[in-house]
């Protein structure tokens, strides 16, 4: 009897989900009352000086459709990569002590593949800006 009571205690069916969708649904209210609100409540002068494109204080000058070098992408990206590798170092860092040995094995294998990846980027020349 204490067994069947436990199990419907820590059932995880449908409702348990109730707490949440019920967040859900105030936060998307309540996100869309105030973007009604603001429209509805707002000021509606459109002249011609707020409709112009304005970035960074500096009047804009030709076309916004300009090519940009892939550079920038593929820099973006690595950073990105990389970043993300280096947060797997923290869960070692804490654990050190309890991982021991072959948790210091693996950190290191997990270097070295880190390098691997690094010094193919460089000899591939990903970070060269010369052109």
């Amino acid at each position: 009897m204490d067994i069947l009571l436990l199990a419907a205690e820590t059932s995880t069916g449908a409702g348990s989900f109730m707490p949440v969708a019920i967040q859900l649904l105030i936060a998307v209210g309540f996100v869309a009352i105030m973007m009604i609100a603001s429209q509805l409540l707002g000021p509606k002068r459109r002249t011609s000086d707020k409709l112009i494109n304005f970035e960074s204080g500096i009047p804009s000058v030709g076309n916004a459709r300009q090519p940009m070098a892939v550079k920038y992408f593929l820099v973006a990206i690595l950073f990105v990569l990389f970043d993300v590798e280096v947060i797997f170092f923290y869960p070692y860092a804490v654990n050190f002590r309890v991982l021991g040995k072959e948790g210091f094995y693996a950190v290191l294998m997990f270097v070295a593949f880190f390098f691997c990846g690094f010094y193919y980027i460089i000899k591939k020349g990903a970070l060269k800006w010369d052109d």
